[in-house]
C-alpha cells in the first residue's frame, strides 16, 4: 500500500453499517497525477483534489458547487479527463467547471453551459434550483462533451430532463429525453448511466427511463446522432425471461459498452424482483439497436469489461473479445444461493441460463468464487463489490474490489486468484470501480477511502 486518502470526508453508513454511497472514479493524467471526486459534507458538497501518483502529495484542490439530484442512493461525482488534457468536472445548474491542464496547479479555469454560460450568469439560481447533471460525462476524441440532466421545475431557458453534447469552445446543444425517446411516458436519463460512443464516434448510446427513483422504472436505450443528438435508433429494455418491461434502477450504475464489434452492452434489472435472484440481465444490440445474440446472465449495476479473447489461454471459441463482470448469486433474493462469483463471458456462444434454465445466455468461459465465506449459509461467500473492473492484458488478469475488504488479482491462465490487498475489515457497499495509472498504480475505492498500491 503506497498511500490513501478519502474520498468522503462525511460517509453516511446505514444502521446495519452499509454504506450506499457510489464514488466517482478517478482520472489519470499522462504526468502520473491522479484527480479525485471528493465528497466533503453528509448529504453532498464537493471538491477536486490533484495527487501525483507516486507519493499521493496534495498538488492543488478546488471546491465544486455540484449538487446532486432527486435521489435514492448517493450518486457518483464524475470527472472527465479528455485526450487533448482538459478536465471537466459538473457544477450546479447543468453548468461544467473546465480546467485546462490537469496537473497544474495555476491552470486556466472557466465555466460552460450546454443552454449558454450568458444565461447562466443572468440568474444562476434559477439554475441551480433546477437543473442538475445526473450522469457521468463521455468525450468524443475530438472533446466534445455529453452528459445527461434532470430538470426538476421552471427555468428561463425552458430546459426540461435530456441529453447535453458541449463543444471545447463552449457551445451547446441538448435534445429532451422525451423528445428522444418519442414517448410521452420517458423523461429523463437513467441516474447514473454514462454516454457510450460508437467506435466512429458518429453515434452516441445513453438510456432514459420513467418515474421517481423509488418507483419501477421502465425505459429505452437510445443512439443519438453524435453532431446534432437526433435519435438513430430506440430499444424498448425487456426482461428476457418474461418479455416485461426491464427496470432501469436508479440505484445503479450500469452505462452501455461498446464492444470492437460494434456490439452495445447494457445492463437491466429483471421485470419483477426476485425472479432471476436480483441479478437481472445483460442485454447486447447491434449498432443499431436490434436485439442480437443472447444475454449475459447478470446486469445489475455493472459495466462489463471488454477483453481480448487471447487474456484466456484456455479459450477456444470463435470470438474475437469476452466480457468480464461480477456474476454475484445474492443469498435470500430468490434462489440465490450466495455463491457470489466473477465471471468471463462469451458473448457469441450460449449455454441455459443457470437460474432460469429455458433461457438461453452468453456461455461461462470461466468462473471464480469469492474467497470469503459470509456466514449467512454454510457456503455463500462476501460479494464482489465492483461495477466496472480494471484489466492488465499483459499479465492476462483481472482487478476487483471484494466487500471482504481485499482487492484480488484474479488470474485468467490459472483461474486464481493469485494476489491480494487488504485494504479494510471490510463492508457492505455500494459497488466502486478498480482503474490502472500512468505508471502501473493500481488504485481502488472501499469504505470512503482511495487507496493506491505499487508493486516493491
Amino acid at each position: 500500500m503506497a498511500w490513501t486518502a478519502p474520498v468522503d470526508l462525511a460517509p453516511q453508513y446505514t444502521a446495519g453499517g452499509a454504506l450506499l454511497t457510489h464514488y466517482g472514479s478517478p482520472v489519470v493524467t499522462t504526468g502520473n497525477v491522479i484527480v479525485i471526486p471528493v465528497k466533503t459534507g453528509a448529504t453532498g458538497g464537493y471538491r477536486i483534489e490533484a495527487r501525483t501518483g507516486t507519493t499521493g502529495a496534495l498538488l492543488w484542490q478546488a471546491d465544486s458547487d455540484y449538487a446532486t439530484p432527486p435521489r435514492n442512493w448517493l450518486p457518483p461525482y464524475n470527472l472527465l479527463l479528455t485526450q487533448q488534457g482538459r478536465l471537466y468536472a459538473p457544477g450546479a445548474g447543468g453548468k461544467l467547471l473546465v480546467r485546462d491542464n490537469a496537473e497544474a496547479a495555476n491552470a486556466a479555469t472557466a465555466t460552460q453551459a450546454f443552454y449558454g454560460i450568458a444565461a447562466y450568469n443572468a440568474n444562476p439560481a434559477a439554475f441551480n434550483n433546477s437543473v442538475f447533471i445526473n450522469t457521468p460525462l463521455t468525450a468524443d476524441a475530438q472533446g466534445n462533451i455529453f452528459f445527461g440532466f434532470v430538470v426538476t421545475g421552471a427555468n428561463p431557458a425552458g430546459l426540461v430532463s435530456g441529453i447535453a453534447r458541449i463543444a471545447p469552445d463552449g457551445t451547446g446543444i441538448w435534445v429532451g429525453a422525451t423528445a428522444a425517446a418519442n414517448d410521452g411516458l420517458e423523461h429523463k436519463p437513467v441516474m447514473n448511466c454514462a454516454p457510450a460512443l460508437s467506435n466512429d464516434g458518429s453515434t452516441v448510446y445513453i438510456a432514459v427511463n420513467r418515474g421517481s427513483t423509488n418507483a419501477l422504472q421502465r425505459g429505452y436505450l437510445l443512439a443519438l446522432d453524435s453532431t446534432t443528438l437526433a435519435t438513430r435508433a430506440k430499444a424498448e429494455l425487456r426482461d428476457p425471461n418474461t418479455n416485461a418491461l426491464a427496470r432501469l434502477s436508479d440505484d445503479g450504475t450500469s452505462s452501455p459498452v461498446v464492444g470492437p464489434d460494434g456490439r452495445v452492452f447494457y445492463g437491466v434489472l429483471e421485470s419483477q424482483y426476485p425472479a432471476h435472484n436480483a441479478r437481472g440481465w445483460l442485454l447486447q444490440f447491434d449498432a443499431m439497436l436490434n436485439p442480437v445474440g443472447v444475454p449475459g446472465s447478470f446486469g445489475w449495476d455493472v459495466s462489463p469489461s471488454v477483453i481480448p479473447a487471447s487474456m484466456v489461454p484456455s479459450y477456444t471459441g470463435t470470438s474475437a473479445y469476452l466480457l468480464a463482470q461480477k456474476y454475484n448469486n445474492y443469498v435470500g433474493a430468490g434462489t440465490g444461493d450466495g455463491l457470489n462469483r466473477m465471471a468471463v463471458l462469451d458473448p457469441g456462444a450460449s449455454q441455459p441460463d443457470p437460474i432460469v434454465a429455458n433461457v438461453q445466455v452468453m456461455r461461462e468461459v470461466m468462473t471464480i468464487l469469492g474467497p470469503t465465506r459470509d456466514g449467512v449459509t454454510a457456503n455463500s461467500r462476501r460479494e464482489w463489490c465492483i461495477n466496472t473492473m480494471a484489466t492488465d492484458p499483459q499479465r492476462r488478469s483481472v482487478l476487483a474490489n471484494n466487500e471482504d475488504g481485499v482487492m484480488y488479482r484474479w488470474d485468467l491462465a490459472t483461474n486464481t486468484l493469485s494476489q491480494s490487498v487488504r485494504l479494510n475489515a471490510g463492508l457492505g457497499q455500494a459497488y466502486t470501480p478498480t482503474l490502472v495509472g500512468a505508471d502501473g498504480g493500481v488504485y481502488a475505492i472501499s469504505n470512503a477511502t482511495l487507496y493506491a498500491i505499487r508493486a516493491t
